[in-house]
């Protein structure tokens, strides 16, 4: 099953809409040309298999119970300092992904590290 992929409003399409125009336009940033690849990358991956593997998909239960909707956690990147996470929800139609977030790996689970964590209403 293929997913359609949706960014959150405004957040996320404000950013990737700023990634594309800024790579097609040739005046991007290394960091922003890194970002832009593994997101593109991650996202492709997503629509086609949410639990690839190479994703480690998994529930991020404080987000989920902050928000009252399943929060999931996919990687852009692995052992890396401040590897890259997008956060997402199913929906809101069947077959929709709706990205509410991309945020640094916080580095310490503990003491509540996702309470630093905001992400965009879908």
């Amino acid at each position: 099953m293929n997913y359609k992929i949706r960014m959150g409003v405004p957040e996320m399409a404000e950013l990737w809409n700023r990634l594309q125009k800024v790579y097609r336009d040739g005046t991007i940033s290394k960091s922003d040309e890194r970002l832009y690849k593994k997101w593109g990358k991650a996202i492709h991956i997503l629509s086609e298999n949410p639990y690839y593997p190479g994703l480690h998909t998994h529930e991020i239960q404080p987000l989920s119970k902050r928000y009252g909707i399943k929060v999931w956690q996919s990687y852009l990147e692995n052992r890396t300092s401040g590897a890259m996470r997008m956060y997402w929800v199913y929906g809101p139609d069947n077959e929709e992904i709706t990205i509410i977030g991309l945020e640094p790996h916080p580095e310490d689970k503990k003491n509540g590290a996702y309470d630093r964590i905001v992400l965009s209403k879908t």
